[in-house]
């Protein structure tokens, strides 16, 4: 019993003697344990063809029946789309990507989302792509619509990149190789590494 209780004491003494490390680690080093963490969120570099990578001149026309029949990124539309959230995005198109950046001089996935529901829907939501589902209800693939986050994880398994769903398998997000685009949900590496789509909570 004495040993028993001496090999219970002495695993005790380690757990709290590593938690206390721990502990250390974090509290002398706060700033590179915050790097190190969002390395693993970080978006990877993706060599891709975007559908769209750079500002669309076109005005969005319209039918005889006064309908809209393109929107402000030239895709075909129906009366139901947010004008205002294909305005928004094509303002943004072409601005590089930087992590970390928040602004037209450089901008990344989950700050490019974020402003662009701060300006379409008045929604304020979470900085970084993983914190987002926090905002959302998960849902499939299947049940995509419009104004819809689309999550994709890294090589490393983890929710690293944000987009927003548009149509017709299209979205919109800021990738490390493009900046501000327009890509296809089924081109091969957004579609292994999609995770699953969230609609935004009431």
């Amino acid at each position: 019993m004495k040993h028993s209780a001496a090999i219970v004491l002495s695993c005790a003494a380690l757990l709290f003697g590593g938690c206390q490390t721990l502990r250390n680690f974090m509290a002398r080093d706060l700033e590179d344990e915050d790097f190190i963490i969002s390395q693993l969120y970080a978006d990877e570099h993706v060599v891709e063809t975007p559908v769209i990578a750079t500002r669309v001149n076109a005005k969005p026309q319209r039918k005889a029946d006064g309908s809209e029949c393109s929107n402000a990124l030239g895709l075909e539309c129906s009366g139901d789309d947010n004008a205002l959230l294909y305005e928004t995005i094509n303002s943004w198109l072409g601005v590089p990507y930087k992590y970390g950046g928040t602004d037209r001089n450089g901008i990344d996935c989950s700050a490019f989302v974020g402003t662009v529901f701060r300006e379409v829907y008045g929604v304020t939501l979470h900085r970084t792509s993983n914190d987002m589902l926090q905002d959302v209800t998960l849902i499939g693939r299947s049940q995509l619509r419009e104004g819809d986050l689309l999550f994709f994880t890294n090589s490393r398994g983890k929710v690293s990149h944000v987009g927003i769903y548009l149509k017709n398998n299209l979205f919109a997000h800021s990738s490390t190789s493009n900046g501000v685009s327009v890509s296809k949900l089924d081109s091969k590496y957004w579609s292994q590494h999609f995770y699953k789509g969230g609609r935004v909570k009431n």
